[in-house]
């Protein structure tokens, strides 16, 4: 009887986990893609775009996505870095593109603001548009870019309309764990469900979003979310209760970015994105159980069939490694990273289940959110250590 039992748990917890793994898969099918247009339209149809860059401790890949910038054939487009007291060259590679970028200086962070947000929201009124595009420093565009993204938030009748850039990956570590994250936004967020105008669900991509000054002053903008490490969600979501329009779209041909240069700074990115700064031990702790129970505990139903001599079991063992192995190699070809390392998704789990127990281990202690050389506690709008 406790055999049966067994077997028939083993089957139902089996279901369960294929269920979730084929929700991602078709997510990711439901994902629409955007792409350069074939044919230039007229450039009489095109609308100013100012676009704000908040740059801090970016010397090394700003360059390249100013260069891209200028390089925009859109016929009317302002540039504008916020400086945010970087402790590298940032200001001096800024300085080099004059006066065909313009810089801002970033004034004392005041108390209760993510230092990003203060960047944004400063860059924002220093500028006249219609039209804002928010990129972050590491994102480099096609040349028509901005041209498209603005033709398809028109033609959507968007608001706010986000992509993805494909992300560049080299070194172990990066092609190891981020085809593993692409995926937990992806489902996470139930990514494509943005585009839906029925649906609750909201997001945007901070690496570039493109939105209407009007309707982003009117909802506050960043002073309205300025204690959010994910403002982009948090602004999203007052967007959406607005009633207004979201659009979200895979872009890999239209930008590119390498988010982390190193283990360390991934590690720290990805618990920034975990925690936020407002914590929950609940939230935590069923992402953790989500973690181990959907993705590692999955591969122990072949061993355990193996060792009770139990072909049931051990066939639905084998099934589950089939899935979870070909669903993780099929992303990692997806996002551009080499099939193989799809193999590797155990170790993206450890990695991820690591950050979410040093979020809990802070948050109960009350510790902070670092980013960019700040640190900000945990617990909402208070002052950021400098």
């Amino acid at each position: 009887m406790a055999a049966v039992l067994l077997e028939a748990g083993v089957a139902v917890a089996t279901v369960l986990v294929l269920l979730f793994q084929g929700a991602a898969l078709w997510l990711a099918r439901q994902m629409p893609g955007l792409e350069p247009p074939a044919e230039e339209p007229p450039a009489t149809a095109a609308e100013p775009v100012s676009v704000v860059i908040a740059a801090r401790d970016e010397e090394s890949d700003l360059p390249a996505t100013l260069d891209a910038l200028l390089a925009q054939d859109h016929p009317s487009l302002e540039v504008v870095v916020v400086e945010g007291g970087s402790r590298d060259g940032t200001r001096r590679a800024v300085e080099s593109y004059l006066p065909r970028v313009r810089l801002v200086d970033e004034p004392p962070l005041p108390e209760g603001w993510v230092g990003k947000n203060w960047a944004c929201w400063t860059g924002a009124l220093a500028t006249t548009a219609p039209w804002l595009l928010f990129l972050d420093a590491d994102v480099r565009l096609a040349p028509s870019a901005v041209r498209t993204t603005l033709a398809w938030a028109r033609r959507e009748g968007a608001a706010l309309a986000s992509i993805a850039p494909r992300v560049e990956m080299q070194g172990f570590w990066e092609r190891t764990i981020l085809p593993f994250y692409v995926q937990m936004v992806l489902t996470y967020f139930r990514a494509p469900h943005v585009n839906r105008d029925s649906s609750r669900t909201a997001m945007a991509n901070g690496q570039y979003w493109l939105v209407r000054r009007s309707d982003y002053l009117r909802l506050g903008g960043h002073e309205a979310v300025r204690e959010k490490v994910l403002e982009d969600v948090a602004i999203a979501r007052r967007f959406r209760s607005a009633g207004l329009r979201l659009r979200l779209a895979w872009a890999p041909e239209l930008a590119v970015t390498r988010m982390y240069r190193d283990r360390h700074e991934m590690f720290e990115g990805l618990l920034k994105n975990i925690h936020d700064t407002e914590f929950s031990a609940v939230r935590q702790a069923a992402l953790l159980v989500g973690l181990v129970g959907l993705f590692w505990l999955p591969l122990a139903v072949l061993p355990i069939g193996l060792l009770l001599s139990s072909p049931w079991i051990t066939a639905l063992g084998a099934v589950l490694y089939l899935a979870l192995f070909g669903k993780h190699v099929l992303f990692a070809r997806a996002v551009g990273a080499p099939a193989a390392y799809g193999l590797l998704f155990p170790v993206a789990v450890g990695f991820y289940v690591v950050a979410v127990v040093t979020s809990i281990a802070r948050g109960l202690a009350r510790g902070t959110v670092t980013w960019k050389g700040r640190a900000y506690p945990v617990a909402g709008a208070r002052a950021p250590k400098r």
